[in-house]
């Protein structure tokens, strides 16, 4: 895993796209409002936030690791296990079509918690549809709790099941 750079912003696109579509033929509205878009994922690579994952040269996942508070999550139906610490937030997370069935969400999710945790980050969040069912099983094999609701700008359906990793309990 490394930071991206702007001439991944292709092979990114590509990918999110082929996540749309499997989103979309799992029945969930998840992205299929237009975003994530190119305009998102260039801001996310000059904000030093994006990450892409490596094998054998090629871009095989993308993902954003927002390590500055996320405006979407001050308001929470429900209650964050920890208010006062730094967070960072994973978003954006998609693995290529090609490598899917290869367990390297498990290996991607690994580095970005390391990532977080090296940069002296010690509390995670993330958030995902209902009808998310990868991200929500994902996000609890790796010790992230479920904490509430909370709200995203998405013009289908911008409810979303919000949970948190704490590291240092």
């Amino acid at each position: 895993m490394r930071k991206a750079a702007a001439s991944d912003i292709d092979a990114m696109m590509e990918i999110i796209d082929e996540a749309k579509a499997l989103l979309k033929a799992d029945g969930s509205t998840q992205w299929q409002d237009g975003h994530p878009d190119k305009d998102m994922l260039m801001n996310d690579i000059e904000n030093g936030f994006a990450r892409v994952l490596i094998v054998d040269g090629e871009v095989a996942g993308t993902a954003t690791l927002m390590t500055s508070a996320d405006p979407n999550y001050a308001k929470i139906e429900g209650a964050w296990q920890d208010t006062t610490n730094t967070y960072a937030t994973i978003h954006r997370i998609a693995i290529s079509s090609k490598y899917r069935g290869m367990k390297l969400s498990k290996f991607f999710f690994s580095n970005l918690i390391s990532d977080t945790y090296a940069q002296g980050i010690h509390h995670m969040r993330i958030d995902t549809h209902k009808l998310n069912l990868r991200m929500q099983h994902i996000a609890k094999e790796f010790g992230f709790e479920y904490t509430g609701i909370i709200y995203v700008p998405d013009a289908i359906d911008g409810k979303r099941l919000a949970y948190e990793l704490n590291m240092v309990k």
